[in-house]
């Protein structure tokens, strides 16, 4: 068991633990046995990695830990844990220990190759404590992975295994009477004590702080944790209690409203102890969710981010943006509407016999707008005629240099081919715009096209 000056000053460091603390103390304790394998369970967050490691640093044992997010595959999980125990060692031991261990390098590709050489390297040691964190996250593990380390208790008798995992199953070791150690989650007045161990200053720090006195700076000091204590507790009690996962999602939350928060104190309009006011003007820090995740953003932000992300995403050379609206109006508007709209000497109207402009029958079905519909196919030479007919100017270079800029846009997926030619800039090939209707407005204002006049309705 641990002194008892010893717990006071773990429980300091690694608050609200300290029935874990005394449990793991306990277990542990290398004056007596302790037993084979160990599993420490509990949510994400909840101190267990930590505490372990702070026990075992207390006790003065020999011991490893292997990290199984390191590791890639189970074999790689094999050979960091030989290297781990023989860095433990290496540690402890003097130069002729070290000079022996030195000699187990061979690879260690199974548990039995595995078994076999740990007991090689523990077969001085008195006690060794082997700690596996987040074994049950481990990439391509087998099936057999976790009970084959548990066994290694069995098979070597001075090991003691501690698995930390997150939400072991029910006998995930495959074995009876493993002891369990949980770590339950930090209730309201836990995760409050946590978090005001480390307050935030309500002045951003400067040059200038040297020249206070130290008076002024213990009355700064009280007054960051007197108002950071009570504004925790309302982050706790507006977001964190259904919305934060854990102790360091809630602490991420806090900085990020403390500073907008304080605010007012830094601008002289309130004083650091008046949090009742401070709350009331800055009530719609707690009301919206932005601050739990950075990606949240409000509605009118992301339009208009949106607007410019659509403005910087491409700058389309001239020719090309004609080329880009020709293949849109290619697969939203039908093939017998091209007279229509693109041949200037068409007649729109139809006569009837007797003079007088025929009259259009009422349509049965309701019309969907064709942007509604998503774009069509189209072949390659009617587009290149749309282009022809909507371009003001004549395009240098000719159809090779057309050619090149619809490639262009295939390889920037901008178009889409569709049929199964094998080459791609035959007249005959089927394409399909890939660009929606915010990004062709955007681009043909930049060229003074007016593509509401051209769409069928």
């Amino acid at each position: 068991m641990l002194p008892k000056d010893l717990l006071v000053f773990l429980n300091d460091q690694i608050p609200c633990r300290q029935a874990q603390i005394r449990q793991l103390a306990s277990l542990l304790d290398p004056t007596i046995s302790s037993p084979s394998v160990l599993a420490v369970h509990g949510l994400e967050a909840t101190g267990k990695s930590l505490t372990v490691k702070a026990i075992l640093d207390s006790l003065h044992v020999p011991f490893a830990i292997v990290l199984s997010k390191e590791c890639i595959t189970a074999r790689h999980l094999l050979e960091r844990t030989i290297i781990a125990c023989k860095n433990a060692l290496e540690k402890i031991d003097d130069g002729e220990t070290a000079t022996q261990l030195s000699s187990f390098n061979g690879p260690c590709e199974s548990f039995s190759s595995l078994a076999v050489q740990l007991e090689r390297i523990l077969r001085l040691q008195s006690k060794f404590i082997l700690v596996f964190d987040g074994v049950d996250q481990q990439r391509e593990a087998p099936s057999t992975l976790l009970p084959a380390l548990a066994r290694l208790g069995e098979i070597i008798p001075k090991l003691t295994v501690i698995f930390i995992v997150t939400a072991p199953r029910p006998r995930f070791l495959h074995l009876a009477g493993v002891p369990h150690l949980h770590f339950t989650p930090y209730d309201r007045k836990e995760c409050l004590v946590i978090l005001s161990q480390s307050p935030l200053a309500i002045f951003a720090s400067a040059s200038s702080d040297d020249a206070l006195s130290e008076e002024l700076i213990l009355e700064r000091q009280e007054d960051d944790a007197w108002l950071w204590s009570r504004f925790c507790g309302a982050v706790w009690d507006s977001l964190g209690k259904g919305a934060a996962r854990d102790i360091v999602s809630l602490r991420n939350v806090c900085q990020r409203l403390w500073v907008p928060f304080v605010q007012p104190i830094r601008d002289g309009l309130s004083g650091t102890r008046e949090f009742s006011k401070l709350l009331v003007r800055n009530r719609s820090l707690f009301q919206t969710e932005s601050a739990l995740n950075e990606r949240i953003l409000s509605l009118a932000s992301t339009v208009t981010t949106t607007k410019k992300a659509i403005k910087k995403s491409r700058e389309l050379p001239y020719f090309t943006t004609y080329l880009l609206v020709a293949a849109y109006l290619a697969s939203y508007n039908p093939a017998r509407q091209d007279q229509t709209f693109f041949m200037k000497a068409h007649e729109r109207k139809r006569r009837k016999k007797g003079g007088g402009t025929a009259k259009g029958r009422p349509s049965k079905h309701r019309k969907i707008q064709r942007k509604q519909l998503g774009p069509q196919a189209f072949v390659m030479e009617r587009m290149v005629a749309i282009f022809h007919a909507i371009t003001p100017h004549p395009v240098p270079g000719g159809t090779g240099d057309l050619m090149s800029q619809i490639a262009t846009l295939a390889s920037s997926k901008m178009l889409v081919k569709t049929s199964t030619m094998a080459d791609i800039l035959d007249a005959g090939t089927k394409w399909r715009v890939n660009v929606g209707w915010d990004y062709i407005q955007v681009i043909t204002r930049t060229i003074g096209f007016e593509i509401e006049a051209f769409l069928a309705e």
